[in-house]
């Protein structure tokens, strides 16, 4: 009863030195708003209103109906250029593809000589470049074809092909991109608020005042993972209402509560693994420089950004080991596909074998070093 209550006095004055915090205040507050609504709103894997220009030296009715096929959300409204523009437009960035229709262009193509249309590419816009290339080649190709065969309808196919997108109906990146900011951030979070709970005590000197008080380093550090873990739980859940469903209105089709359930057992984890990394470093510094190389593998192959099953099978298997993928797994199941507690009991099993031997190797160092961090 002692120890429980040890730790709960510990865990509320981690929480008052986090209120006295503006930094990291701000932090959490910009991970569950700002940074939610950049991630969902913005497509850097797609085309979305890219600026193209065109110099159409036909005025043809070929030329105009190619044109008129460069709409939105793809491609921004086409800016009408003579041909001698294009470089120099090119060269100050102000738009990204510029397609050059020569003279008597539908002439050669009733002709059947196969005249060139000239597409000039700004390649240092990567994402842009690379996928507008083939966009605006198919969509000239199929221009050209529909208006030689006279009619605007296709050739029928042997097979009709009705897809169906199940938990995206419309295919909105958004509905992925938001849920999945929350997952990145809650394991961010978690490290970070945990890690530099530990650095603050060195660097104010208060774990000498905590070393000659009768706690034990079990008691310390379950108290910095339960109050660390409480903030980013409360945080995560009211961005996932009043954000992800509230302003961005996308639908969860799963239990919250269930989610929650897997946040939790997720934080047990990834606050174990701040502790441990706040054992490493010495200053703020150098838990900045542990957290590039420890978030962006754990963010980047645990499925969030590309599916699991696309990378080697040697990192599939060391990322087995990790938290942040079984916890993916769970809350892409629950909140996208509506899972219950039947189908994820796997991960939430695996979760907490995990946490508890994350916390275990965590306390296990915790105790080798907090003599030395006074």
């Amino acid at each position: 009863m002692r120890s429980l209550r040890n730790i709960f006095n510990l865990g509320i004055k981690e929480l008052r030195t986090l209120l006295g915090d503006k930094a990291m205040l701000a932090l959490i507050v910009f991970s569950f708003t700002l940074s939610i609504y950049s991630s969902a709103t913005v497509t850097p894997g797609s085309l979305h209103m890219a600026p193209i220009a065109i110099a159409d030296q036909d005025q043809s009715q070929l030329s105009t109906r190619i044109v008129n096929s460069f709409y939105a959300p793809y491609f921004m409204p086409p800016a009408m250029i003579d041909s001698n523009q294009i470089d120099p437009l090119l060269d100050a960035g102000t738009y990204t593809f510029a397609l050059d229709i020569p003279p008597n262009f539908q002439r050669d193509v009733l002709a059947g000589r196969q005249p060139a249309i000239q597409l000039n590419v700004d390649a240092t816009r990567m994402s842009q470049a690379f996928l507008g290339n083939s966009y605006i080649q198919n969509i000239v190709n199929d221009e050209v074809s529909e208006f030689m065969a006279r009619y605007r309808a296709g050739s029928a196919l042997p097979v009709d092909l009705e897809v169906r997108a199940r938990f995206n109906p419309n295919l909105d990146q958004s509905w992925f991109g938001a849920v999945m900011a929350i997952i990145n951030n809650i394991t961010m979070l978690a490290i970070i608020l945990t890690g530099s709970a530990l650095i603050r005590e060195r660097e104010h000197g208060t774990i000498e005042h905590l070393l000659v008080m009768p706690i034990t380093p079990f008691e310390i550090m379950l108290a910095k993972v339960w109050s660390m873990g409480l903030v980013v739980l409360v945080a995560s859940g009211l961005s996932l209402i009043f954000m992800v469903q509230g302003v961005l209105h996308v639908p969860i089709e799963g239990s919250i509560p269930l989610f929650m359930l897997g946040v939790a057992l997720s934080l047990f984890a990834t606050t174990s693994i701040g502790i441990f990394m706040g054992t490493i470093a010495r200053s703020m510094p150098q838990l900045g420089l542990l957290m590039i190389l420890v978030l962006i593998p754990l963010q980047m192959l645990s499925g969030g950004s590309t599916p699991r099953e696309s990378m080697p099978q040697l990192v599939q298997n060391i990322m087995q080991t990790m938290p942040t993928t079984h916890f993916v797994s769970l809350a892409q199941a629950i909140l996208y596909r509506g899972a219950d507690f039947s189908i994820v009991w796997p991960q939430f099993a695996t979760l907490l074998v995990i946490g508890m031997a994350f916390f275990g190797f965590a306390l296990s160092r915790f105790r080798k070093t907090i003599s030395s961090m006074a």
